[in-house]
């Protein structure tokens, strides 16, 4: 029988690499940019699973946060910037 750990490990990595795909293949950015937040949060979920609460708090906070709030800051800007 497979361990609890291995299901959910297989089940968040094809979650991130579903949503991997997503933010590739889609075609509006902000969609892509949230996409690509998902998958740093859920690199962060992993983290946890592997006893990592260090690294997992690092990603969770530049990776997922930092850096999604970035993309949908500069986003508005450049849009901002094509409107005036």
């Amino acid at each position: 029988m497979i361990d609890l750990m291995l299901l959910v490990t297989i089940f968040f990595a094809i979650a991130m690499i579903g949503a991997a795909l997503v933010a590739i293949r889609v075609k509006q950015i902000s969609i892509a940019m949230l996409a690509a937040g998902l998958v740093s949060l859920l690199a962060s979920v992993m983290f946890l699973f592997f006893a990592a609460p260090d690294v997992a708090m690092t990603e969770a906070a530049i990776g997922s946060g930092l850096t999604t709030f970035l993309f949908f800051f500069v986003l508005g800007r450049v849009r901002g910037d094509q409107r005036d």
